[in-house]
């Protein structure tokens, strides 16, 4: 009996954070909705996220040996939808939005809630993901607010 229909719904019902993660390479910019990520250590602090594999941000991270985690607030659902739709390599994905470029090697939302600056310990091999583990080396509270949460109508897509 095949239930994936079920599974699907049943996995979309696990709530997550939603925030942006950044990668900085050199020149090249790039950023991506994200929606998996937790923190997984407390010493030495630690968080994983999992990219696509498809994720043009994925081989600024590995080069980069960092990635830069902003996140949202509950009433920012305008950043929400403007890096939902995505960028196109090449273009922009801060166009409109105020950033700052941490030199640890990513950019940070200037206007959103928090964000943590990682360098990479580890990366994992997770189906059509790839889990990135961070060692968090800067963070901050740019905006007081609750973390903006969400679940899906299915879990097998965004």
């Amino acid at each position: 009996m095949d239930n994936r229909e079920e599974i699907g719904k049943a996995l979309g019902k696990i709530p997550s954070g939603v925030g942006v993660l950044t990668a900085k390479s050199g020149d090249l910019e790039s950023a991506m909705l994200a929606s998996w990520f937790q923190q997984v250590a407390f010493e030495p602090p630690m968080i994983a996220v999992a990219v696509n594999k498809s994720r043009p941000i994925l081989e600024l991270i590995r080069s980069s040996k960092s990635f830069t985690l902003s996140l949202f607030h509950t009433n920012q659902k305008d950043l929400f939808v403007h890096f939902a739709k995505g960028s196109e390599p090449g273009q922009d994905p801060f166009q409109g939005i105020q950033v700052t470029r941490d030199p640890i090697g990513g950019v940070f939302l200037s206007d959103g809630m928090s964000y943590l600056s990682c360098e990479i310990a580890g990366e994992l091999d997770a189906g059509d993901h790839k889990v990135f583990l961070g060692r968090v080396l800067k963070g901050g509270i740019l905006n007081e607010g609750h973390s903006m949460i969400h679940t899906r109508k299915n879990g097998f897509h965004y």
